[in-house]
């Protein structure tokens, strides 16, 4: 099944909804950047969740900015999302290792620990929004449905879930936004504590085979769901090597010239996907001479 974010209202446009699956994208973040399951779930979870926060963005050129920083031994993630809902992202450390909670799920909490989410937009504004809450559980859904009751003052249910294989690779992937409008009625919000009180995780519905469909039906049974759209997400680095050019130019026509004189040829890799761009000699110095006329 591709990823794909759908897109709805219910209850005559008192609650608006977001419910994606996105097992691809998880997996391609995890082969980029060789996360061990705990990471790759918390990673995932983020990404979803940018992937569906970037959606509701009206602007082509509107970016979203998720970032987590945290005390645990990941040390923190980031993940930046446009409004086609691609995505990118990576985790400080992705390789951490931790026992696995009680109840036998992955402890992405105890890999993040105790810190805070930014949620940056720019909207193309003079200044871009900066919210900040700090982190609840570090489990990412908890965190966000605090942000957006705190800093949007918008009430919220985020559920995020990331299930592996057994081999380490990822299973399932998704998760839901809920969102109710400010003259959402009493009835509206009891039926929907209700329904969201029968739903155990979001794994469990995708590996049931829930389409994010199904899961909005399950999530607003009785609210008069409307499907709006559907949209395509994906895991998508726009970096190469002009880009990664113009990185190397910033850092001024000194730095530059220290690499020259070591000689050797240079790899800068990105942060977000992790492709290796490699410069020669040659080509250092011809971006110094760019450098010097800055």
């Amino acid at each position: 099944m591709s990823d794909r974010i759908v897109r709805a209202t219910a209850a005559d446009g008192q609650i608006r909804a977001f419910a994606a699956t996105t097992r691809n994208m998880a997996e391609a973040a995890r082969q980029a950047h060789d996360t061990s399951p705990v990471v790759t779930a918390a990673l995932g979870r983020l990404l979803t969740a940018g992937a569906m926060m970037g959606s509701m963005m009206k602007g082509e050129k509107d970016v979203l900015t998720l970032q987590v920083r945290g005390s645990g031994p990941v040390g923190g993630l980031t993940v930046t999302a446009d409004s086609r809902a691609d995505v990118k992202g990576y985790a400080i450390n992705p390789q951490v290792i931790l026992h696995a909670r009680p109840d036998g799920k992955l402890d992405v909490g105890g890999a993040i620990g105790e810190g805070v989410l930014h949620v940056i937009k720019d909207l193309g504004m003079k200044e871009p929004y900066n919210g900040q809450v700090r982190l609840q559980t570090g489990e990412i859904a908890e965190d966000l449905t605090y942000y957006f009751a705190t800093s949007e003052q918008v009430p919220s249910s985020v559920g995020l879930g990331v299930l592996m294989e057994r081999d380490n690779t990822v299973k399932q992937a998704g998760g839901f936004i809920i969102q109710l409008m400010p003259f959402a009625s009493e009835d509206v919000i009891s039926m929907l504590e209700e329904n969201l009180s029968k739903i155990t995780s979001v794994t469990k519905m995708l590996d049931e085979g829930k389409t994010p469909e199904e899961m909005l039906s399950m999530l607003l049974g009785g609210c008069r769901l409307e499907i709006l759209d559907t949209m395509p997400t994906r895991f998508h680095c726009d970096c190469d090597k002009n880009r990664v050019e113009k990185v190397i130019v910033s850092i001024g026509a000194k730095d530059i010239q220290e690499m020259i004189d070591d000689g050797e040829d240079i790899e800068v890799k990105c942060h977000f996907c992790n492709s290796a761009y490699k410069f020669s000699v040659e080509e250092l110095k011809a971006i110094k001479k760019r450098a010097g006329r800055r």
